[in-house]
């Protein structure tokens, strides 16, 4: 096996320089920093957009899509933790689908969640300008400077090193979940369970009721609005060659998360349109804070209110994280351009973390609309899911051998359930903004063509992703 398939790279000690200057610090982070991690991925979802799925489906079709949505993420990260596990690696979700799907199905995985990790920072960064706008903080008028100072900022403390971003993140989140709990505090006492049904049913839409005010139809639309209660949260095993017992950490990182992520949604989805009502909460821009102020708790509002925008930041922060590994492994792989992995002495990869930084400061700038570059995140998402389910089965038929330090409870029953409800997610992008889900279909389409047409011959074979698939194919050769 030559080690790399471009000639460019055939020369003697070629291999070792190559992967010296494209190398990650090793044992940065337990499982405590790694849960903290997916925990900050989401955690901004909890204070704002989802609650617009209460117009599309009412409270009951956010109810729906929650325990759906829900289902869908537990099924996936119960594989997920099996396969990174088994496969450790920068690479993650991408490196799992080379092992089961091939070059190609690795490569339309990674591109997928690109797409969802280069987007939502940007939709991020156009929220946390409406939340400084809003509070009036350093009286501006315009949010592009606030765009460019998240990402000069928060890009600048990634380039330091992971320890240090990962305590960073922790602590941030730590005050945003610090803000939930006292949002519950303050607003336990005004529930009322009759708000939860203020929504008058459309007797235009068949099936329609006080619990689906839109139907059947309205729930479905809804569902996009649930996978904002856990968007990311998959983004954990990216960080597994920079843990310090991937095989036991990965696992219970990726269960503790999802287990604090399903509580905190759980307890806004019921308390917020349970004290100011569905319908208002519906169209409400930041409605924690106007939930408490609908309640008399107006001084207990601006502080949640700040508190939402550490969330905001704590998601921002994370999900820089999950883009600059993303990148770097497709491109320390040769299916990106080789010189975006190239990493710094302090082991982090300063063009990975860059570029697409400037991307979406430039995406926030000129679309400025959160909604849009969300619905595009989500999309792209959506789309990975599905192929992260179906690596898990695949893996699991193809390679009952595969040495799995956790097993998925259940096997591919589990992931067949999550699978047909990413497959679900994916039509219920079109359903809700056809725009979005139809730019990022071309986007899409247009790195496939670009794999076809140039990176699959410059590919590093024995990068960690291709070496896992490589000898997987060796091995089963000599059966």
């Amino acid at each position: 096996m030559t080690s790399v398939l471009d000639r460019s790279e055939r020369a003697p000690g070629a291999k070792d320089d190559y992967f010296a200057k494209r190398s990650l610090q090793k044992g940065a982070a337990g499982w405590v920093l790694l849960a903290g991690l997916g925990v900050s991925f989401v955690i901004s979802g909890d204070f704002s957009g989802w609650n617009l799925g209460l117009a599309v489906g009412g409270w009951g079709g956010m109810l729906v899509a929650f325990v759906l949505m829900g289902l869908m993420y537990t099924c996936m990260c119960l594989g997920l933790a099996e396969l990174s596990s088994s496969l450790p690696t920068a690479g993650a979700g991408y490196g799992f689908a080379r092992r089961a799907l091939g070059r190609l199905g690795g490569f339309v995985t990674g591109m997928a969640i690109l797409v969802e990790y280069v987007l939502a920072p940007a939709a991020i960064a156009v929220f946390i300008g409406g939340y400084v706008e809003s509070l009036g903080l350093f009286g501006l008028t315009s949010s592009w400077p606030v765009f460019l100072a998240c990402f000069a900022i928060f890009i600048g403390i990634h380039m330091v090193g992971v320890g240090e971003a990962l305590k960073a993140m922790l602590a941030i989140t730590v005050v945003a979940l610090a803000g939930l709990a006292l949002f519950a505090v303050g607003a336990v006492g005004a529930f009322d369970p009759a708000n939860l049904f203020d929504i008058v049913p459309d007797d235009a839409v068949a099936g329609s009721s006080a619990f689906l005010p839109f139907g059947p139809a309205g729930a479905i639309g809804a569902l996009v609005f649930g996978i904002w209660f856990f968007l990311a949260v998959e983004g954990i095993p990216l960080a597994a060659e920079e843990a310090s017992n991937p095989a036991k950490d990965m696992p219970r990182a990726i269960l503790a998360a999802m287990g604090v992520l399903t509580v905190t949604g759980l307890l806004v989805l019921v308390l917020v349109p349970g004290i100011a009502g569905a319908e208002a909460m519906g169209a409400s821009g930041s409605p924690l804070p106007d939930a408490l102020a609908a309640a008399g708790a107006t001084g207990l509002a601006t502080v949640v209110n700040y508190i939402g925008l550490a969330g905001l930041v704590a998601s921002f922060f994370s999900i820089v994280y999950a883009y600059s590994r993303q990148l770097f492994a497709l491109s320390r792989a040769g299916y990106l351009p080789r010189w975006l992995s190239r990493t710094s002495s302090r082991k982090t990869p300063i063009w990975a973390l860059v570029v697409p930084g400037a991307i979406g400061f430039l995406l926030a700038a000129l679309i400025n609309n959160g909604d849009r570059l969300i619905n595009i995140a989500v999309f792209g998402a959506a789309v990975s899911y599905v192929l992260l389910n179906l690596s898990h089965i695949v893996l699991r038929v193809r390679e009952p051998q595969l040495e799995r330090a956790y097993r998925t409870p259940g096997g591919v029953v589990t992931t067949g359930i999550g699978l047909a409800l990413s497959v679900v997610a994916v039509a219920a992008t079109f359903v809700v903004d056809p725009v979005a889900a139809g730019i990022t279909a071309a986007v899409m389409a247009a790195f496939v063509a670009y794999y076809l047409l140039w990176s699959r011959h410059r590919l590093v074979a024995n990068a960690p992703e291709e070496e896992f698939a490589l000898l997987a194919g060796a091995e089963s050769d000599l059966r």
